[in-house]
């Protein structure tokens, strides 16, 4: 993660954002001294890991112990047919590179648990979590409540998605404390109690949408603009071409 100022360079890159009011100069600058681990390079980790380096994002950590399967095509756009075979995490990296030189990129070919989950976020700004289980969801949430940094989270199946933030760390406006992820899903499902895409499908173009939505919470959180998803579940139905939002507070 690198402090010094905006270049030449970057400001000529970074320059519609700069042009935002609620952005400017100053936000780029935030952009550019954060640190953001992205859990998985795949359907969610795909849109999230290029509109963060597009964004600026001084350093993007990755951690995915997949490689690049054929089948993964359809919807993780971060890679190619070329990649086939490599791991994601090498690939995603390739990809970075190509979009901005600019960022500082980490690696990790792991999956995130309960026992890694401290060490791997430690030193970063904002998690965002893009797997496709439960183990890994509640590891990643238990972890950024504990060490007190940002939770992006989303999930995806079939034709339907969902995301929030989450700060159970902080209090909102009424003094009470945000919710956790487990306000949402108090008990990790069985193993194999849910479906899983490589099962059931998943259109590609949803993880783009969600992944994308997830890019922008956390350009927001970042850069201290906007309102975030806090206390707030989006859910998108593809189908019926419908947003929709609840509110969800913490229990006890």
């Amino acid at each position: 993660m690198t402090s010094d100022p905006l270049s030449q360079s970057e400001i000529e890159r970074y320059q519609r954002h700069i042009l935002l009011p609620e952005i400017g100069g100053a936000g780029q600058q935030r952009l550019k001294n954060s640190a953001v681990l992205v859990i998985g390079a795949g359907g969610l980790g795909s849109p999230v890991i290029e509109y963060l380096a597009g964004a600026g994002v001084g350093t993007i950590g990755i951690v995915d112990d997949d490689r690049v399967s054929l089948s993964n095509l359809q919807r993780q756009l971060i890679h190619g047919t070329s990649n086939i075979g490599d791991r994601k995490t090498r690939s995603a990296a390739a990809r970075i590179r190509e979009i901005n030189p600019h960022v500082e990129i980490d690696r990790f070919e792991t999956r995130l648990d309960a026992d890694n989950a401290a060490g791997l976020i430690f030193g970063y700004h904002l998690l965002i979590d893009g797997s496709d289980n439960f183990a890994t969801r509640y590891a990643a949430a238990d972890a950024a409540e504990r060490t007190g940094i940002p939770l992006v989270t989303g999930a995806v199946g079939r034709f339907d998605g969902s995301l929030t933030v989450l700060m159970p760390y902080e209090t909102g406006p009424d003094g009470k404390y945000w919710p956790r992820y487990r306000d949402l899903f108090p008990e990790e499902p069985p193993d194999g109690m849910l479906p899983v895409c490589a099962e059931t499908g998943v259109i590609g173009a949803l993880t783009g949408v969600i992944g994308t939505l997830m890019a922008m919470e956390a350009i927001k959180l970042l850069t201290g603009t906007g309102e975030p998803l806090l206390g707030r579940l989006m859910m998108y139905d593809a189908l019926a071409a419908r947003f929709d939002v609840i509110r969800y507070k913490r229990k006890g």
